[in-house]
């Protein structure tokens, strides 16, 4: 694209990158919506800042387990946040990541 060009066509806008993380039950109670979390990622120069958006209600198992008060540990919870638009093109669909409190 020459300069002062826009794109026609965005396919994910920034408003629209969430990063998805899963947490064990140990940690879910001490996130909240609202929460500020830091996401880093290879090739990431620096963190990248991000607001919880979603905590799951209900537990998801980590596949293959049977559940018993041996495995409760498996059990983890879904996880959303957002990072600022300005920063949301610094993430990349897929891309690996590692979610921790600032």
């Amino acid at each position: 694209m020459g300069a002062g060009r826009q794109p026609v066509v965005r396919m994910l806008p920034p408003a629209n990158v969430k990063v998805r993380f899963y947490v064990p039950e140990t940690v879910v109670g001490a996130l909240r919506n609202g929460q500020s979390v830091q996401v880093r990622c290879d090739g990431c120069p620096a963190p990248v800042a991000a607001t919880i958006s979603y905590v799951s209600n209900e537990a998801e198992y980590t596949p293959p387990v049977i559940y018993s008060n041996e495995t409760r540990g498996k059990l983890v919870f879904l996880i959303e946040a957002r990072p600022s638009e300005a920063d949301a093109p610094r993430l990349r669909p897929g891309q690996p990541v590692e979610v921790r409190q600032p």
